[in-house]
C-alpha cells in the first residue's frame, strides 16, 4: 500500500498504461505477500516490506537528517506511524479476507478523505454506492461467510490510508522532493522492528524470504510509484484518480490469479459499487 517516489526514467507507454502498470505492480505485490504467510507471520512480512522500501528509499534520496527543521518532527513522526499501521493491519486484513475485499474495503479512507473535502450533492451517491458495498461485505448472512475481525482491519488500513494522505501533504511542504517519505519509511520500519523481529525469528536470516520480501518491497512501492510519478507528468489527476479506482478490482483478479481466491457473486457487486464509488468521487472531484 506506500511507494517510493523517485524520478526514475519509465518506458515511453502512454500515461494510461502507466497507471494500469502500477496497479498491477501493486496488488501483484500484496499477492506475494500474502503467499509468505505459510512461511513467514504477517508481522514479519510487514517488516520486510517496509523496512527494504525503507533502505531503497535512503538510497535513492540520501537524505539528512540535520536539514529537518525541529517543527517538522511531529508531523513526521505521526506519518511514520500512520505509514507502519496502515501497512500492518492491511497485512493483518488480507490474512483474513480475500485480497480484493481488503482493498475495496481500504478504499473507504481514501474516498473519505475527497468527500470530506467537497460540498457538492452528488457526493452523497458515492457515500451510498460505497456503505453499500460495505453492507454487502458485512457478514450478516451465512451465504457470504467473512471474517470480521479481517474487515475490521481493512477499515482500520483505510482510516490510515486517508491520515496518510492528509499528513503526506503537510510533509510535502515541510520536506523537499522524497526525503519526507524516506525518513517516514525508515521511522516505519523503526517501530514494526520490534514485533517484526520477535514475529519472524530466525527465519527473517532464511535467504529466499529475504529476497521474496525484497521483491515485493520493489513490486508495491518503487516500481508503481515511478509509474505513478511519470503518468502524472502527462494526465490529470481527476483522470489518475478514476483510473487508481481499479485496484479492487485488480486486487481480485490477482488474488484469483496468484493465491486461487474465488469470490461470490455478492463480494464482486460490492467490490463494483465500490470501484464506482471511488471512480465517480475522483472524477467529479472539483465541480460545482
Amino acid at each position: 500500500m506506500t511507494k517510493v517516489i523517485k524520478d526514475i526514467p519509465a518506458p515511453k507507454l502512454s500515461p494510461n498504461i502507466l497507471v494500469l502498470l502500477s496497479i498491477v505492480s501493486t496488488q501483484l505485490g500484496s499477492a506475494i505477500a500474502k503467499s509468505l504467510f505459510e512461511q513467514l507471520n504477517p508481522f514479519a512480512v510487514v517488516f520486510l516490506r517496509v523496512g527494504f522500501a525503507a533502505l531503497v528509499l535512503l538510497i535513492l534520496w540520501r537524505p539528512n537528517w540535520r536539514a529537518v527543521n525541529r517543527s517538522a518532527y511531529p508531523v513526521l513522526l505521526l506519518f511514520g506511524l500512520a505509514l507502519a499501521l496502515m501497512n500492518l493491519s492491511f497485512y493483518l486484513a488480507i490474512e483474513r479476507v480475500p485480497i480484493g475485499i481488503a482493498v475495496a474495503l481500504e478504499f473507504i479512507g481514501p474516498l473519505g478523505v475527497a468527500v470530506c473535502n467537497s460540498r457538492r450533492w452528488m457526493d452523497a451517491l458515492w457515500v451510498g454506492l460505497a456503505a453499500l458495498g460495505i453492507i454487502l461485505l458485512a457478514p450478516i448472512t451465512s451465504d457470504l461467510s467473512l471474517d470480521p475481525t479481517g474487515i475490521a482491519l481493512a477499515l482500520t488500513a483505510g482510516g490510515f490510508w486517508a491520515a496518510y494522505i492528509l499528513l503526506s501533504a503537510r510533509v510535502g511542504q515541510a520536506l523537499p522532493g522524497g526525503t519526507g517519505l524516506a525518513w517516514a519509511m525508515t521511522l516505519g520500519a523503526i517501530v514494526l522492528l520490534p514485533v517484526g523481529l520477535i514475529a519472524g525469528g530466525p527465519a527473517l536470516l532464511t535467504p529466499h524470504l529475504l529476497l521474496i520480501g525484497f521483491g515485493v518491497a520493489l513490486l508495491s512501492s518503487a516500481l508503481p510509484y515511478s509509474l505513478e510519478l511519470e503518468a502524472l507528468r502527462r494526465m490529470p489527476v481527476r483522470v489518475f484518480g478514476v483510473l487508481l479506482s481499479l485496484e479492487p478490482v485488480a486486487a481480485a483478479l490477482m488474488g484469483f490469479l496468484v493465491l486461487r481466491e474465488t469470490l461470490a457473486l455478492r463480494a464482486m457487486i460490492a467490490i463494483l459499487l465500490v470501484t464506482i464509488a471511488a471512480a465517480g468521487a475522483a472524477r467529479f472531484s472539483g465541480q460545482r
